[in-house]
């Protein structure tokens, strides 16, 4: 591994992304392992621009070549910085915390244009998200930044005269990298006419165009696309932009990040390296670039990752504790704390646990191409135990070809079993090394590791487990032979969710935990469990059953007999320490539905639950409001207690000690233990200290990355992609990169070769650090010149909208905190980290000159934008009031999840019920879960009349929409946000109104990685259409296109809206 990830400095780097060739064509800025450096056009040796810790790039050239725009997040999200090409230090234009990337200079140089998403015009009906981010362009010498136009224009550049801007548009959430797209998200190039206010589409639907620039004349642009199958430069004469001229004809990978020069010379990257192509030539060449010079990170780093805890056992004895942090193995002294890294790997190691006798630690590891199970035993008997151990030897358990994880001893420590490919359960005889299938894969479907779910019984003759309901995604918990010979029983026979059966007692005791009697949302994530228990045998059932007298009677009689058994025991021979199985259950599985009850008293969100050795309390973590807290009740005398308040948050479980006196809790990453009496909490001492090889982890997260993809992409043929040999071609840039940035980038552009939705890599650095922009919830009004900031319009349930207050629109704000604001700088960073903090504003009133000053609370960017929501929504239905007049109903389905269903059903029969049909905005739902219960909301057909005294008072269905309705729709629907409309199509349900919808209806697994600041997706699940074509894909297509005018857009008009409320209302009665 090791070997595949160092590279010489002396080499050819690779992995150049972002270049930029200056004006006059002799230089070109790139960025490389988070800096930007500098190159002749002829190749060389680079020189570095900027070093610093933080990640820089999209360098943008002045027009007379002297200043070099880039963003860079030195303060947390990216800025707009410049720097002059010479080499100097970096200047910070931009002070918000939302993303600023830079993508040209205006004309005259003394400006930058960038794309940030912070706040629309207020005349502005585009639906406000992230995902659609404004054009603005600041001055080199700082100050407010300046909106250019409200709706998207990624790469934009304006030509010399400054009268025409080309641009891309951006139409929805589909990752950056994504090739080969042929949706209508794919962009297209743009040209927006200033003085006109008329923007153009010059390239067509069906595959991405995207940043164009400049040709010398001005009478044409080049641009990237996808025409010819892969991204390649093309050039389109603006007089005749039907038949654009491909230049360049690179296959396999993309072409990226083009510019030009002011005599025509074109640059861009194509696999990892720069390529230019001067003015007037038929052939592009590419530069040979090397970096002499030190690299910016360590090799290797120390880290302390005591709070990246994912999971824990306790030993036998309860003296230990191993858990695995960062992918790696420990143990620790749950007394003193000391701490012995057991795994010393770049890869992962996971379902950690100990031997019945305490001697060995079971794991499954990622190694040598596969998923295989190990075990590391102490060699020294000196040593007793882990944690400070010096004498360990790991060997291999299982390791084949196939994919074998989550290990578990027998309870005599004879065998191993463990998950085959997922979902087939094995075991292995450690003895004779034959292996036996339990439960056959076919009988499971893991949709993200670590979702199954076995446990073997005490006396090693069964195991529970879960496994699908026949025909439906769903889970049942059931009993099977360990032996491989006998049936599959059903215990649970619910058909509700039935999951993680564990065995208590002698094995005479099952209980998992099962949704059928909580909360359950509509979306089917979230819901409510409880704990249900099987009595497996009537003695246990009978036992169960005994008021409290006689079971204290029977306890003592139980008592006498384990000292008498305790006593002849010890005088027949010396304690065998040995691991025993139990003795053999019998069970009696007739009627035992009679002997299934619900053992917990209340539902609840359950991270974890245990019996007490005695049978007689149920602990369990439970989360009724914010995070877990650690509860006990006693079925028997119905006690219920909070032994401990912990607010825990995710990864949570529980263990209990052999006593059932402790409970060993995981919460938020960290250990502790709780005294199940008192309620004490005490933190388990954890010195979890480790050396991190950055390089070899990155290189194993890469395979890591592409063989989950290979083993859980919805299809097995990969869209027909070579995936071995586009693992050759992205590995190769492993040794050149040395940042999680890049690294997310580099598994996009890998998974994009798939052209799937919900895949790519996604880096989110943890920056308490960083700046966090406040908001007090208004519109600025452009139009003011002078100090201070004139509002415009205050939105409904901001900071500014209080009762006494004079604040209004037409109010200036002169200063804030006593800073005050002088005319065009930039205030934002006045209230940077002010979030919940009073802040003082100095306020004035140009009407009647009055000045006063007022103390508000502002609010976080992120809350401004639900205010910002929610003021969208009651604008597209007061739009629709009007141009309905009053007849028709209006309900944005902001997201495909249970609060948006009761959002939307609160609106329908709440606002909306007395209308004669309702218009369905799904317009930028990001999806979730929904199509089932929405679907059924929109279907209903009356069957009856509810008619007291010959009064009409409703209708059955009365919890289903029976009157008409439309969907509108566009590119930004995403995942279930497709999947509705394509039902509601299908189902004949209505029409839609819009822009066809990008065929994404997939189920995603987005997996976090060991480096928690790491996630990737894989659509795992594909579902297939009553047309027997599977929806990945297919893209759904109006019934009515209708394309929203950019121009139009920003001032105030909807036509989409417009269309479907024509549409509908034609088909109500006229009045």
């Amino acid at each position: 591994m090791l070997a595949a990830v160092v590279g010489s400095a002396s080499e050819s780097a690779l992995w150049l992304r972002y270049p930029a060739i200056s004006p006059d064509g002799q230089t070109v800025v790139f960025s490389y392992r988070g800096d930007l450096w500098t190159v002749p056009v002829a190749g060389g040796t680079a020189a570095p621009l900027t070093v610093h810790e933080a990640y820089d790039f999209a360098p943008a050239w002045s027009p007379d070549g002297t200043t070099i725009a880039f963003a860079s997040d030195r303060y947390g999200d990216f800025d707009v910085f410049t720097i002059p090409a010479a080499g100097g230090d970096a200047t910070r234009l931009t002070f918000h915390s939302a993303s600023d990337v830079p993508t040209s200079f205006t004309p005259d140089g003394k400006a930058v244009l960038f794309s940030s998403a912070r706040l629309d015009a207020a005349s502005s009906v585009q639906f406000p998200t992230a995902a659609q981010p404004e054009l603005y362009r600041v001055a080199l010498t700082g100050g407010m930044p300046a909106l250019v136009l409200t709706t998207p224009a990624m790469y934009a550049a304006f030509d010399r005269a400054g009268a025409r801007l080309a641009y891309s548009d951006q139409k929805g959430y589909e990752m950056e990298w994504r090739k080969h797209d042929n949706s209508s998200f794919a962009r297209d190039v743009w040209l927006w006419d200033v003085k006109a206010n008329r923007h153009t589409r010059l390239t067509e639907f069906g595959w991405d165009d995207r940043q164009p620039v400049w040709s010398p004349d001005e009478r044409s642009l080049y641009y990237l696309s996808e025409r010819s199958g892969s991204f390649n430069v093309w050039r389109l004469d603006l007089a005749d932009p039907a038949h654009p001229v491909q230049i360049t004809a690179h296959t396999v990978h993309p072409v990226r990040f083009l510019s030009i020069s002011r005599n025509g010379d074109l640059c861009y990257t194509w696999d990892g390296e720069i390529w230019v192509r001067p003015a007037g030539a038929s052939e592009s060449r590419k530069l040979a670039v090397r970096v002499a010079t030190d690299r910016r990170h360590a090799g290797v780093e120390r880290l302390d990752v005591a709070d990246q805890i994912t999971e824990f056992a306790p030993s036998p004895d309860g003296k230990e504790i191993a858990f695995v942090a960062r992918g790696e193995v420990f143990v620790t002294s749950t007394e003193h704390g000391d701490t012995r890294r057991i795994t010393n790997t770049p890869e992962q190691e996971r379902s950690v646990s100990f031997s019945p006798d305490g001697k060995s630690l079971l794991y499954a590891g990622e190694r040598d191409g596969s998923w295989n199970i190990y075990r590391t035993d102490r060699t020294d008997p000196a040593e007793p135990a882990f944690f400070n151990a010096t004498a360990l030897k790991e060997s291999v358990v299982v390791a084949t070809p196939a994919e074998e994880f989550q290990p578990a001893f027998s309870p005599d420590g004879k065998e191993v079993a463990y998950l085959e490919e997922r979902t087939t359960l094995k075991v292995i005889n450690l003895a004779t090394g034959t292996t036996r299938t339990v439960l056959p894969g076919d009988l499971n479907y893991s949709y993200s590791d670590g979702d199954q779910w076995y446990e073997w019984s005490p006396d090693g003759r069964s195991f529970a487990v879960q496994f699908l309901s026949p025909g439906r995604w769903s889970t049942e918990v059931g009993i099977i032979p360990a032996s491989g010979q006998g049936a599959l029983v059903n215990i649970s026979r619910s058909g509700y969710e039935d999951e993680r059966p564990r065995w208590f007692g002698k094995g005479e005791i099952l209980l998992w935990a099962t949704d059928r009697h909580g909360a359950r949302t509509h979306s089917g994530w979230g819901r409510e469990s409880d704990v249900y228990a099987a009595f497996l045998t009537q003695k246990a059932w009978d036992r169960f059953r005994l008021d409290e007298a006689a079971f204290d009677q029977l306890r003592d009689r139980e008592k006498e007999a384990e000292k008498a058994k305790a006593k002849d025991e010890k005088a027949d021979k010396p304690e065998d320490k040995t691991p025993k199985l139990a003795e053999p259950v019998a069970f009696e599985l007739a009627n035992l539905k009679d002997r299934t009850v619900r053992l917990s008293m209340h539902s609840a969100d359950l991270a974890a639950a245990e019996l007490t050795p005695d049978r007689e309390t149920l602990v369990y973590l439970a989360s009724f409001e914010k995070g877990y807290d650690l509860w006990k009740y006693s079925p028997r005398s119905k006690e219920i207690k909070l032994v401990a308040k912990l607010d825990a948050k995710p990864p949570a479980d529980m263990r209990l000690d052999k006593e059932g006196k402790k409970a060993f809790v995981l919460a938020g990453g960290r250990m502790m233990t709780v005294d199940l009496e008192s309620g004490k909490t005490s933190p388990v001492k954890v010195s979890a200290k480790m050396y991190l090889d950055a390089a070899a982890e990155r290189a194993y997260l890469f395979e890591h990355a592409w063989r989950q993809t290979l083993k859980k992409f919805y299809l097995e043929s990969m869209h027909g992609v070579d995936w071995a040999g586009m693992k050759n071609a992205y590995a190769r840039f492993l040794p050149h990169i040395d940042n999680n940035q890049d690294f997310a980038e580099l598994i996009s552009e890998l998974q994009g070769e798939l052209n799937a939705s919900h895949t790519g890599g996604r880096f989110r650095p943890e920056r308490p650090d960083g700046d966090a922009t406040a908001a007090l919830g208004f519109f600025p009004d452009p139009a003011h010149t002078g100090a201070g900031v004139r509002i415009l319009e205050i939105v409904e349930g901001a900071p500014l909208q209080k009762a006494g207050t004079k604040i209004k629109s037409g109010t200036v704000i002169e200063a804030i905190d006593g800073q005050p604001i002088a005319a065009g700088a930039n205030w934002y960073p006045l209230l940077n980290q002010k979030a919940g903090v009073p802040v003082r504003l100095a306020l004035s009133d140009p009407a009647t000159k009055a000045r006063w000053e007022e103390t508000v609370k502002p609010i976080s960017w992120g809350e401004q934008g639900r205010l910002l929501y929610q003021r969208w929504v009651r604008s597209r239905r007061a739009e629709v009031e009007r141009l309905s007049g009053g007849r028709l109903g209006y309900a944005h389905i902001r997201g495909m999840n249970d609060g948006a269903y009761r959002e939307i059903f609160e609106e329908i029969f709440g606002q909306e019920v007395g209308k004669e049909a309702i218009v369905l905005d799904t317009r930028f739902n990001g999806g979730g879960n929904l199509v089932e219960p929405l679907t059924v909301l929109l279907s209903g057909e009356v069957y009856y009349r509810a008619v007291p005294r010959g009064r009409q008072i409703g209708v059955e269905p009365g919890q289903r929409w029976t009157k008409p309705s439309i969907v509108v729709m566009n590119e930004g629907n995403y995942s279930d946000a497709h999947c509705f409309p394509t039902a509601y199509k299908s189902l004949r349900l209505g029409e839609t109104v819009g822009m066809q919808v990008p065929g994404t209806c997939t189920s995603v697994w987005w997996e976090r990685l060991q480096d928690r600041t790491l996630t990737f997706g894989i659509p795992m699940v594909g579902y297939i259409g009553p047309d027997g074509r599977l929806t990945e894909n297919q893209h759904l297509d109006p019934d009515y296109v209708v394309d929203n005018d950019p121009a139009l857009e920003a001032t105030g008009r909807d036509q989409q809206l417009e269309k479907a409320v024509e549409v509908l209302l034609a088909k109500l009665p006229k009045k």
